[in-house]
């Protein structure tokens, strides 16, 4: 009896190529906002039910108000811009530094024995053990506040590029010093390519640790900011106040950390990933 014939293989190109995604980005924004929206149904159906305590949990239509009413005065931008101001210092500030600290520890084996085990022990301090030695140095004003801000983003970053560096596949190194390659083409041609998007993924995550220093910052007698909207609501019992600083927080954080992926993503364009194909 002959043997039936095996079905055709798909070509290798059309196996490869990627499947387009099933979700547009309307589809991927509906999708993520669901959960979000759920809870406050819920919750809000929990206070009206009364299975919640209104006054200690606000819903979130009296959350909203709050933002409403601070938004119509004026306020809520007068404390987002203090914030993102901050953010934006300390974040410029830690990261350069955190990348050229990075960068040379990565290359030069000498001054990472040197140096790494201190940083490392640095980067264990809580970020409040800072505040009282900032303000002892450097007042009440700005100053201490950036400085803060910048040491809670340097030491992602460090670290990050540190890491990425010395994790550079040795066999590529091999390559380009059997191609004759200079120290700045190495950098340029091998290393950078290698450590670049561990290095945007550092980036973003001392990016968040950053709004997350900020409420820290803003306890050094600030008057302005989403920081001191939390101390405000804490000491005159505002729940809602409270609760619609965090939200603004949480959507400044997804905001700032959109739009440094979208700044980012020429970057590593060349990157063919699996994410649309999985």
């Amino acid at each position: 009896m002959p043997a039936m014939p095996a079905p055709d293989a798909p070509p290798l190109a059309e196996a490869a190529r990627p499947s387009p995604s099933r979700w547009g980005a309307g589809g991927r924004l509906a999708l993520g906002l669901l959960l979000p929206v759920l809870l406050a149904v819920g919750w809000e159906l929990a206070v009206r039910g009364g299975y919640a305590q209104g006054r200690l949990l606000p819903p979130p239509s009296r959350i909203g108000a709050a933002l409403w009413s601070l938004a119509a005065t004026g306020e809520l931008w007068t404390h987002v811009s203090a914030t993102l101001l901050r953010v934006g210092l300390g974040f410029a500030f830690g990261s350069v530094a955190g990348i050229a600290m990075g960068a040379l520890t990565g290359t030069l084996p000498r001054l990472r024995d040197l140096v790494d085990p201190s940083l490392q022990a640095l980067r264990a301090v809580p970020s409040l053990a800072w505040v009282p030695l900032f303000i002892l140095w450097l007042g009440i004003l700005e100053t201490p506040k950036v400085t803060l801000i910048a040491v809670g983003v340097f030491f992602p970053v460090y670290v990050g590029v540190a890491g990425a560096i010395a994790s550079v596949d040795r066999k590529l190194v091999e390559v380009g010093r059997i191609f004759r390659l200079s120290r700045t083409a190495m950098a340029r041609r091998i290393l950078l390519p290698a450590v670049l998007p561990a290095t945007l993924v550092a980036l973003r995550t001392g990016l968040g640790l950053g709004f997350l220093f900020v409420v820290a910052a803003e306890l050094m007698g600030a008057s302005e900011g989403l920081g001191y909207l939390l101390v405000d609501g804490q000491q005159f019992s505002k729940p809602d106040q409270i609760l619609a600083a965090i939200i603004a927080f949480a959507l400044l954080g997804k905001l700032a950390d959109a739009g440094l992926v979208a700044l980012t993503r020429p970057l590593t364009a060349w990157q063919d990933t699996a994410r649309d194909t999985l």
